[in-house]
Parts: C-alpha cells; sequence; structure tokens
C-alpha cells in the first residue's frame, strides 16, 4: 500500500538538499564556488578537514548539498520507499560532505558496491543503504589519486581500485559484525570501515605510503550557522506538527523505543512524529555546541546533522542526552577539555552508543561515553584518519566490550 507521505518525503529531502545549496550561494559567487570546489575535490581529506576551511562556506554547502540531491534522486531512481534509514542515510551524506565527502571521491565505493551485487545476483537496491554508509572510506581514494608522493601512473588507477575494492568486500563484513555489538552501535557501517581501514592502511604503510594527517577546523561563524541551523530544525518541527493533524500525537512514543539496531521510527511511528523528532534533536545538538562554547563548522555540523537523521533510525532526546552527559563529565575528570575538537566530535558522533542508554538505562549511557570519549581519541592511528566514521569504529569497540557486562551483571528488577 502507497504511503500518502511518500510524495512528501522525497519533497522533504528535496528541498533539505536545496536549502544547502542556496545558503552556500549567499556566501559565495558561482565563479568562487567553483574555485572552492576544486579545491575540495583535490585536496587530502584526511580526518579532521573542515571543507568550510578549505574552499569556503560556499563550496562546501554547494558540495553538500548538490550530493545530497544526487543521492536522493539515486534512492528515487531505485523506486525504494523513503523510511528511517534512507533518512539518516542522506543526512549523513550532507553531514559528512561538509568534511571529508565530495562529488569525486564517494562513486568508487559506490562502485565497488553495486559489482558485489551483480556477482551476488542481488538487485542493488538490496545494498544502496551499504554503498550509502560505505562511503565513511571516501578520503582514501582522494589520498592516494592526489598523493605527492606516488606517480600519478600508478596513484590514480590504484586509488580507484582500492576505492572499489573496499566498497566490494564492505556488504558481507558489516553484515557480520552486526553480531559483535548486537545492534548497540547505529554507526555499523563505520565499525566495519575501521576494521577494514585498519587492514588497508596497514598493507600501504608496508610498502611506504603513510597517510599525512591533517588538521583543518574553522572558528567564528557560530552566529550565522546557528541561525541557519535553528531555523532549519524548527521548520522541521512546525511541517511535522502540521503533517501530524496539528498535533504532537506519538511524538512521545519515539522516546519508549531504546533505538537498538533495526529501530525505523518511520516505520514505527509515522514521518510526522519522527520529523518532529529529527528537529528536537538538532536543537539539542545545536545547543549542546553552544552551551560548551564550541565551534559550529563543517565537522560538527555534520555530528548534528547526523544525529538529525538518525532522529529517523534510533535517536531521540532520551537516549543521546546521556551520552553528552557522559562525555561532560569525561571533560572535567581527564585531561582535555569539553570544546576541544576531538571532544565535541566524541559528543556528537559518541551518540552511536545511544541505544545503550535507551535499552539499559542513562546511567549506563553516560558510562559508556565516557569510556567512548576516550577510546575514540586513540583508534584513529589505526586507520590513518581514512575511516570518517572514527567515533562509529570506537563505539563498535565499546559496545562490544561495555554490553555484554552489563548484561552479565545488572539485576533485571533494578
Amino acid at each position: 500500500m502507497k504511503s500518502k507521505f511518500m510524495d512528501a518525503k522525497y519533497l522533504f529531502l528535496i528541498l533539505f538538499s536545496a536549502s544547502l545549496i542556496v545558503f552556500g550561494l549567499l556566501f559565495a559567487t558561482p565563479i568562487e564556488i567553483y574555485k572552492g570546489t576544486i579545491q575540495i575535490l583535490t585536496q587530502p581529506d584526511t580526518l579532521i578537514t573542515d571543507y568550510i576551511g578549505v574552499g569556503g562556506i560556499g563550496a562546501s554547502f554547494f558540495n553538500s548539498g548538490v550530493l545530497t540531491l544526487i543521492f536522493t534522486f539515486l534512492l528515487y531512481k531505485l523506486k525504494l520507499k523513503i523510511n528511517g534509514i534512507s533518512i539518516a542515510s542522506i543526512f549523513l551524506i550532507a553531514g559528512f560532505s561538509l568534511f571529508g565527502k565530495n562529488l569525486f571521491n564517494v562513486w568508487f565505493v559506490i562502485i565497488g558496491v553495486f559489482i558485489y551485487s551483480k556477482v551476488q545476483k542481488d538487485k542493488f537496491s538490496k545494498y544502496i543503504y551499504i554503498a550509502i554508509f560505505g562511503t565513511a572510506m571516501a578520503p582514501i581514494v582522494t589520498e592516494i589519486i592526489f598523493s605527492t608522493t606516488i606517480s600519478k601512473l600508478i596513484s590514480i588507477p590504484l586509488g580507484m581500485a582500492i576505492g572499489i575494492s573496499i566498497g566490494f568486500i564492505l556488504p558481507p563484513i558489516s553484515s557480520f559484525l552486526l553480531n559483535v555489538h548486537q545492534g548497540f552501535n547505529l554507526y555499523n557501517i563505520g565499525f566495519a570501515s575501521g576494521v577494514i581501514g585498519t587492514i588497508f592502511v596497514s598493507l600501504l604503510k608496508s610498502y611506504g605510503f603513510i597517510p599525512v594527517p591533517r588538521f583543518i577546523w574553522t572558528e567564528g561563524n557560530n552566529e550565522i550557522f546557528s541561525i541557519y541551523l535553528y531555523l532549519l530544525f524548527s521548520l522541521f518541527i512546525i511541517c511535522g506538527f502540521l503533517l501530524n493533524n496539528k498535533s504532537f500525537k506519538n511524538v512521545k512514543n519515539i522516546t519508549h523505543y531504546s533505538g537498538r539496531l533495526i529501530s525505523d521510527f518511520v516505520i514505527m511511528e509515522g514521518f510526522p512524529p519522527t520529523l518532529i523528532n529529527m528537529g528536537i534533536n538538532g536543537i539539542i545538538a545545536t545547543t549542546y555546541i553552544l552551551l560548551v562554547n564550541g565551534d559550529l563548522n563543517g565537522p560538527t555540523i555534520g555530528g548534528i546533522f547526523t544525529i538529525v537523521g538518525f532522529g529517523a533510525f534510533g535517536k531521540h532526546p532520551k537516549n543521546i542526552i546521556p551520552i553528552f552527559i557522559g562525555v561532560l563529565i569525561g571533560s572535567v575528570t581527564k585531561i582535555w577539555n569539553i570544546n576541544d575538537p576531538s571532544i565535541l566530535l566524541a559528543a556528537l558522533f559518541g551518540t552511536a552508543l545511544a541505544p545503550i542508554a535507551g535499552e539499559f538505562g542513562w546511567f549506563y549511557g553516560i558510562i559508556a561515553a565516557i569510556i567512548h570519549s576516550s577510546v575514540v581519541l586513540n583508534v584513529g592511528y589505526l586507520h590513518g584518519g581514512l575511516n570518517l566514521y572514527n567515533n562509529g569504529f570506537s563505539a563498535g569497540i565499546v559496545a562490544a566490550v561495555l554490553v555484554p557486562l552489563i548484561e552479565a551483571f545488572r539485576k533485571d528488577d533494578f
């Protein structure tokens, strides 16, 4: 049965993409966007590479909006019904297209997954979300192709081949690793990408190719970005309210779910309540960054968009707030500051562990976040910053260790 909200959901994604493009056009001329986009496409983009610092606000949001629109069109061409995982994947593209994914480097992983589907004699649509999430490894393509230490005669085919091969092996590995954390890490592909990235980077290092660390982090744009984000998320809530017969009915129901994979709020509670939940999540995440005196830029807006997108697929205020609290407590007792770049990202992307708070309670969510904020700072070395979902990798490790311990020792009746 065709949902009456199916067209509305596609329209929502298209308008969201358009808002990114229009926002970018407010800050740069077409010529400036073109020049900035060339910089984004050709410069290494290992963690952390803020595209705003590479190509400017205009080019960064243009890259994000166009790529988001293309992937939305891809879902449409595959005749897929938009649900929670669809929205999460599209918002992930939008967010990471501000710091690591671009109009060039994402396609090789997509091609690899496509080839895998053909080898398995399956429809590509069966694996499309693995392909979209799998663009976490896109920076490895850019790193190799535009490397200054390898001849272009070698780097171009090598970068393409590695990107395609990662996409080819990603579906079976990600499916298997889901069993390791039992769905308590919402970024399962990030976990798989971390494992795959560790292997590939280890092989590359064995042949003398060392990924060059980068740190590009912009500051000073909090006012304009906060206006855009608060306006955007308020519109989500208003539109959801209107589509929901001018009510907040079923929104509270979403907070009763743990968020453990697979928790598709669009299927379980409908699109309008989910849209309201997404807007609320976005306001909470944006406010957190501002309250701790953090910077709104490509990476942090990417984290906020990810929280918003997964507001359709596992995250809600009740299970993400304990993660923020845990990272905050950790910063008080540890050697870093709460508004250090890596810790800001640990708080935002650490909400991958939200299902732990949702399933076992706020206390365990806080504990998970405290542990995660330490682990995530030490696993990036393994994949050389070439897995954009570094927090997903860390969250998989934390969940794999912590969840069995919680289940073994917690009292069923507490």
